[in-house]
């Protein structure tokens, strides 16, 4: 291969990232929809809340487990044809919903369908994002990671008009054909890079399925792995609380329903900063030392909700929490780049993912037991901030990457 054509090869990673932004926004938007949805579908079904909400925590056990699997397919057969598969899903699980009049089946169908669809988004791209750069790595997984940021400014604003005009089961209908005509193409840009494709295993059925599940076990096991998988758990398990709770606790401290609600878009705008700007600062000190930063500041932040005293307050603390864990969050797929091998990518980080969806579910649960329990919010934030330092100080015992690589590829060189 000429220098040029290499040059040209490398280019195209950055069409592989705006794919993948593409994707990630239409696919978190529209699973992560479903909080416009809840009062309309109430209304028009005489389900209860609860189980309309049950289909999203569904829907994040299934992302966590589903991502593990995706992850681990993509290794095999690659990125392209898992993203076109979760398309295809992604559409049926939210057009049965729309349709149908039954509450276990709507759970099933957006809870399971569409929840297992979205798990097999995050793993493949960024697996793929990462083995087309060796420079500018960390801003690329920070830009493809935008996408889901993004999304619920793009995607609920949009349901909540398709739904003011056209009712809820349309407007999940058109989202389901809308999101799935535009992924599709956008699916088929992605390609493995020129080393991935030659490193990747060939003839199924072959001694390559044995090698690989070893190679995955054998990651698996290893303390960079341990480590890794058990900061992410932390940082989602301390964060996800005071995200979830912050609204509530801003109507009890006197906000209006809207002025809370705003808080979200806030945190959102932040993330999108801090998703650039730890993006730069990872390529540039180190990511280790911004993971470990960015999860001090989120402590901080966090903290800082039990002083909180009118709208203005919240919005700071939104700003300071939202860029910690926006920033933070793509990182950690960088680091996994650096510990192993192209080869287990989707497999690892399908792996942390679903250590990830485990701590997201564990927030909302332990805020809601400590605000009934004590009356306050106040040790909901004491509690998350103490999970975000312990988070911190587990990523202060990050190992370094192992230089002795077997020949499963497991582990990253040098």
């Amino acid at each position: 291969m000429g220098t040029e054509e290499f040059d040209m090869d490398k280019r195209y990673g950055w069409v592989i990232v705006a794919a993948g932004a593409v994707i990630t926004c239409l696919a978190m938007g529209a699973m992560f929809a479903l909080p416009v949805y809840l009062q309309p579908i109430a209304d028009d079904t005489g389900w209860t809340r609860a189980g309309i909400s049950g289909a999203m925590t569904v829907a994040f056990i299934m992302m966590g487990v589903g991502g593990f699997g995706w992850g681990t397919l993509s290794d095999r057969i690659g990125s392209r044809p898992v993203v076109l598969i979760a398309a295809v899903l992604l559409g049926i699980g939210l057009a049965l919903a729309s349709f149908t009049k039954d509450l276990l089946v709507f759970q099933f169908a957006y809870g399971g369908l569409v929840g297992a669809a979205g798990g097999a988004f995050f793993a493949p791209l960024i697996a793929t994002t990462i083995s087309w750069f060796d420079k500018n790595r960390s801003l690329a997984v920070s830009l493809v990671s935008i996408g889901g940021g993004i999304a619920p400014m793009v995607m609920t604003p949009l349901a909540s008009v398709l739904i003011q005009n056209y009712g809820w089961r349309s407007a999940m209908l058109m989202t389901a054909i809308g999101a799935t005509l535009v992924i599709i193409p956008a699916a088929l840009l992605i390609r493995r890079a020129p080393v991935a494709a030659e490193a990747a295993p060939h003839a199924a059925g072959s001694a390559a399925a044995p090698t690989q599940r070893s190679a995955v076990l054998s990651a698996f096991r290893t303390p960079q792995f341990i480590v890794l998988a058990g900061v992410f758990f932390l940082c989602c398990a301390a964060h996800s609380g005071p995200i979830f709770h912050t609204v509530s606790y801003a109507m009890i401290c006197g906000a209006s329903s809207l002025a809370a609600a705003s808080i979200y878009s806030v945190e959102g705008l932040a993330g999108l900063f801090g998703r650039l700007i730890f993006g730069v600062l990872g390529d540039r000190l180190g990511v280790k030392r911004v993971i470990v930063g960015g999860l001090v500041l989120q402590a901080v932040g966090i903290y800082s909700y039990i002083y909180v005293d009118g709208l203005s307050d919240f919005y700071v603390r939104a700003l300071v929490l939202g860029m910690a864990y926006g920033g933070v969050m793509p990182l950690y797929s960088i680091l996994a780049r650096e510990y192993f091998s192209q080869n287990v990518m989707g497999a690892v980080l399908g792996g942390i993912g679903m250590t990830s969806s485990i701590g997201m579910a564990i927030g909302p649960l332990g805020g809601g037991w400590l605000y009934d329990t004590f009356g306050t919010y106040h040790w909901l934030y004491i509690a998350s901030a103490g999970i975000g330092i312990a988070a911190a100080a587990l990523a202060l015992t990050f190992p370094p990457p192992k230089r002795d690589v077997d020949q499963s590829g497991t582990l990253q060189p040098a």
